[in-house]
C-alpha cells in the first residue's frame, strides 16, 4: 500500500500556507512535504505540523535567490560558503520538523564548465551528508526535466544516480520524481527496477500537464505495484498542480487514505 504525502506548495492553495497542514490532515493525508519553510520560524511550522499530526517527508535546502530564477547552487562554483550556510539552515528546520530527508538543489549551470559544475557537486554534497549524517538526514539530488526547467544542472535519472555513487556517502540518494522521468527517459517500469535501492524519495503527477495522478500517459496504480516490488517503502509526494479545487481532486486518492 502506497504512502502519499500532500505537497503544501502546490496543493491545498486555496488556504494559507500554514493552514495547509490542517487541510491536509483533514483530507486523509498522514503526512506532508513543500519546497521550502523558511518564510516561518521553524517552530511556528513545527506547530502546525504537530497539532495536525502529520509526518514531515521532505522540504528542500535555501535555493538562492527564487525570485531572481536561481534554483539552488549545489552545483555552481563559487557558492560553496552559501551552500554551508544553507545547510546549517535546513538542519534547524530539520531538527524542528522532525524531517528525516532533505533535497539539495543544484541549480541553472547553462555557460558554466561541467566537470567544475560536477566537482562543486560532489563537494558540496560530501559536506552537506556529513553534517547531516549526525542527525540521521538522508541528503537527496532531483532530476528535473528540461522543458519545465531548462538549463538545470541534472536531467536524468541514471546520471543522478551516477553522481550519488562518486559522492559515496550513506545517506545521499536519489529522489525519484515519476512527472520529470517519464518526460526525459520513460520506460518508468524497468528505470524503477534498475535504480531499486538507489532512491530515497518519490514523487508523482500527471504526464504531460502535472495534475492529479488519474489522467493523462501513466498508469500510476501499475507503478505503485512496480514500486512496491522493488522494495520501496518510503512517501509518495504529490507534487501536482490540481485542475481545480485541490480536494474535488481527490478522487483518486481514497482508496489509499487507509495507509
Amino acid at each position: 500500500m502506497p504512502r502519499f504525502a500532500a505537497n503544501l506548495s502546490m496543493m491545498f492553495n486555496e488556504v494559507a500556507f500554514l493552514d495547509r497542514f490542517a487541510a491536509a490532515a483533514a483530507a486523509g493525508f498522514k503526512a506532508v512535504e513543500f519546497l521550502f519553510p523558511y518564510e516561518h520560524p521553524p517552530e511556528v511550522v513545527a506547530e502546525k505540523l504537530n497539532s495536525a499530526g502529520l509526518t514531515q517527508a521532505l522540504f528542500n535546502m535555501p535555493p538562492g535567490d527564487w525570485a531572481a530564477g536561481e534554483r539552488g547552487m549545489a552545483a555552481i562554483p563559487g557558492r560553496e560558503q552559501e551552500f554551508r550556510d544553507n545547510v546549517a539552515t535546513a538542519i534547524t528546520y530539520a531538527m524542528a520538523l522532525g524531517c528525516k530527508t532533505l533535497h539539495a538543489m543544484s541549480g541553472i549551470t547553462t555557460g558554466l564548465d561541467r566537470a567544475a559544475c560536477e566537482a562543486s557537486f560532489v563537494a558540496n554534497f560530501q559536506y552537506a551528508a556529513d553534517q547531516l549524517a549526525p542527525h540521521g538526514i538522508t541528503l537527496l539530488v532531483e532530476p528535473i526535466n528540461s522543458r519545465n526547467m531548462p538549463g538545470y544542472f541534472i536531467a536524468h535519472q541514471l546520471d543522478a544516480v551516477a553522481l550519488v555513487e562518486r559522492v559515496n556517502r550513506p545517506n545521499v540518494s536519489v529522489q525519484l520524481d515519476l512527472y520529470h522521468a517519464q518526460i526525459m527517459d520513460g520506460d518508468l517500469t524497468k528505470l524503477i527496477e534498475k535504480m531499486a535501492g538507489k532512491f530515497a524519495h518519490v514523487q508523482i503527477a500527471s504526464v504531460p500537464a502535472r495534475h492529479e495522478p488519474d489522467e493523462g500517459e501513466l498508469n500510476y496504480p501499475h507503478l505503485y505495484a512496480v514500486l512496491d516490488a522493488a522494495g520501496y517503502q518510503g512517501w509518495i509526494g504529490c507534487e501536482y498542480n490540481p485542475r481545480g479545487e485541490t480536494v474535488a481532486g481527490l478522487s483518486w486518492f481514497a482508496p489509499y487514505k487507509a495507509g
